[in-house]
């Protein structure tokens, strides 16, 4: 069960209206890490834990907290809206000054959401469930999830960056910060997860069935060798389980491909020893 507090998590008011930046404050908002996949994505790792109860509740309270990151900047972009009515274009025309400043905003603001914000991102792809993540493996999770508030946090600063809005920036501000949070969150998560299960996912996979040979053999595919410098190339793995070993000039170790002939009635091309005794429609 969920309540709506009326007051938001934060403030979310700029300075003046912007029609073009709510554009870009889309991509936060709808994008692939905005903070509508975030929030789903939480919400339905927290719904199917099945480990200790301490982890779903972590999950749910900052899943609870991105719906608030929702709403924040969902009230921004209708505020950057405002003042920017449809016949604006229209008008623009006579003032090249203006045309240039409307030239980038999203027409659905106007057309489709009624000065709103939608579940999209900046240039009008829908947000879709396809970003989420939720395996059922923590650990598996909690790094996806580190990954989505690195790279999260690295396009609201980059917004924040795009405005001299002091009410815009106050609100990045604070979505920075708790963005910070979220990362360290999820580091602590990783590493005690790490310490009780071990650093690779699945641990519970038995490893005799594994080809434990080339298990840390780091394969150098690509010209030059300069990959050999990096801690990945040589010492003792991160799951203190062997040691990498790096391999200059991998070999091959399997067959050349070689498929049977199709059927007939699949109309492919078989070899052409068949070919040559096929006969030719009549």
């Amino acid at each position: 069960m969920f309540y709506h507090i009326k007051e938001l998590q934060y403030n979310a008011k700029p300075s003046q209206p912007d029609p073009v930046y709510a554009k870009k404050l889309q991509e936060i908002l709808g994008g692939q890490y905005g903070e509508m996949s975030v929030m789903m994505q939480y919400l339905f790792q927290g719904w199917n834990c099945r480990a200790e109860n301490k982890y779903k509740d972590m999950i749910l309270d900052i899943a609870t907290e991105e719906i608030a990151h929702v709403e924040m900047i969902a009230t921004m972009i209708a505020q950057l809206l405002d003042g920017a009515p449809a016949h604006a274009q229209e008008q623009a025309a006579a003032d090249p000054a203006i045309e240039a400043v409307l030239g980038g905003m999203n027409p659905q603001h106007a057309i489709v959401n009624g000065l709103g914000a939608q579940p999209n991102d900046s240039v009008g792809y829908p947000w879709t469930a396809r970003y989420t993540v939720a395996s059922g493996n923590l650990l598996a999770d909690f790094r996806a999830n580190l990954n989505a508030e690195s790279q999260g946090r690295l396009q609201v600063c980059r917004l924040y960056e795009m405005t001299t809005d002091p009410g815009v920036r106050d609100m990045l501000s604070f979505l920075i910060a708790r963005d910070t949070m979220h990362q360290n969150q999820w580091m602590a998560a990783i590493e005690e997860l790490e310490q009780t299960q071990g650093a690779v996912v699945p641990s519970s996979f038995n490893p005799e069935y594994e080809k434990q040979e080339v298990s840390y053999s780091f394969y150098n595919f690509s010209k030059g060798t300069e990959s050999q410098q990096g801690r990945w190339a040589s010492g003792p793995t991160l799951d203190g389980k062997g040691s990498f070993e790096y391999i200059e000039d991998p070999k091959s170790m399997g067959q050349v491909p070689d498929l049977k002939p199709g059927p007939p009635y699949m109309h492919g091309t078989p070899p052409e020893d068949i070919r040559a005794g096929q006969n030719p429609p009549s």
